[in-house]
């Protein structure tokens, strides 16, 4: 088999396939075998039909039967061996069958080549987590005007719950403390991703986009929709929502990508556990420092 790969505008590239002799030959005759034990030709048992008439007869479908079988089979064995990492199914154009021979083209969206060099020694700065004894002030303020209840004492702990006013400040003071946490984790995760992405310039598959871009517009209609919102009113802000939500597609696929790229280099598997298994390792390898105050 003869393959020769060009890069096309777009993200895409286009493999010219070629393949001669026995593959062809060998996979019209076992086409044909199976026509003849299947065929009903008038003053002929099936299995003894001649194989002139049979090819004469049946041609066409041969024909149809072969790409069906082979254009996959030599598409599958081109993108294997030219290490091509495909997006979507190809367009087949340019097929030209012979007895022994078959050309054909395909073209094909592919995963963009990415340079990821810095991912290491990314600069962070940050502050330790801590509760103030107004934030937690504030907390039980939220919580007396919910319940409504005129004094927060020990009385209104055990309404909710708690033992004592301190058992539920202590409480609070834990709650407030993994919060902040998680949304300084946040924060410093997408710092770091931001700065890995700042310097790289590659086209986004748009089929990727497209897809990720579904999948969210699903979930949110679900989300509207587990809300009360009523389906025809989500159904009519299915173009806004759309609009609204593709910036946010783009983004994850295209950080996506860098993550998987990383995770090439890093021997990571990729799997569905990938992304926080380089963001682990985007914290472990930062240069990290504490600010006072």
């Amino acid at each position: 088999m003869k393959t020769e790969v060009k890069k096309l505008e777009g993200g895409k590239v286009e493999i010219n396939i070629e393949v001669s002799g026995e593959i062809v030959k060998n996979k019209f005759d076992e086409v044909f075998k199976k026509i003849g034990q299947e065929a009903k030709v008038p003053g002929f048992r099936p299995g003894h039909v001649p194989q002139d008439m049979l090819e004469k007869k049946f041609l066409g479908h041969a024909n149809e039967q072969v790409l069906k079988e082979l254009v996959p089979e030599l598409y599958d064995q081109a993108v294997k061996n030219e290490s091509i990492s495909v997006i979507d199914m190809p367009n087949i154009t340019d097929v030209k069958l012979e007895r022994e021979s078959l050309v054909f083209k395909a073209t094909v969206e592919v995963m963009p080549e990415i340079n990821v060099k810095k991912y290491k020694g990314i600069k962070i700065e940050y502050k330790k987590s801590a509760v103030s004894a107004d934030d937690i002030k504030r907390y039980l303020d939220s919580l007396k005007e919910s319940h409504k209840v005129d004094a927060v004492d020990d009385n209104f702990a055990r309404s909710l719950g708690y033992p004592s006013l301190a058992e539920l400040e202590s409480t609070i003071e834990k709650q407030l403390f993994l919060q902040k946490q998680n949304e300084q984790r946040q924060k410093i995760e997408t710092g770091l991703i931001d700065s890995v992405l700042k310097d790289l310039d590659f086209k986004i598959p748009e089929t990727l986009v497209s897809r990720q871009l579904e999948d969210l517009l699903r979930q949110t209609k679900i989300d509207f929709a587990m809300k009360g919102i009523p389906r025809e009113k989500i159904e009519k802000e299915e173009d806004n929502l759309r609009k609204n939500l593709e910036p946010e597609a783009r983004r994850q696929v295209q950080v996506y990508l860098v993550l998987a790229e990383i995770a090439k280099k890093e021997n990571i598997a990729n799997d569905d556990h990938m992304p926080h298994h380089v963001i682990e390792l985007l914290f472990k390898e930062a240069d990290w420092k504490v600010l006072e105050g």
